[in-house]
């Protein structure tokens, strides 16, 4: 199962990061309708949009997030044996 979850953390990562930008290109696009120019409708699309998004996708940012803490453990796990190793502790540990 920790395999599965490591291997839809891009295609998690990619969802989000879409999800937010369109969100931002919505706002920003609502207010360009209401006259606004297109350069401020982008900055307050930005700092609207960003914490909004947020709100709004909290369930694939907790799926972001735990994918991110379970590659970090692997890292941080793999390295910690790789210093073990190094320092002759671990001769067949990992074997």
């Amino acid at each position: 199962m920790s395999d599965e979850k490591a291997g839809t953390l891009p295609r998690d990562l990619t969802l989000y990061l879409l999800a937010r930008f369109v969100l931002v290109g919505v706002i920003a696009w609502a207010m360009t309708l209401a006259g606004v120019p297109l350069l401020v409708a982008l900055l307050i699309g930005l700092v609207v949009g960003l914490p909004l998004g947020l709100l709004l996708f909290r369930s694939l940012n907790a799926r972001v997030t735990a994918g991110l803490a379970k590659r970090n453990e692997k890292r941080a796990r793999a390295r910690a044996d790789l210093r073990a190793q190094l320092r002759g502790d671990a001769a067949g540990r990992s074997e």
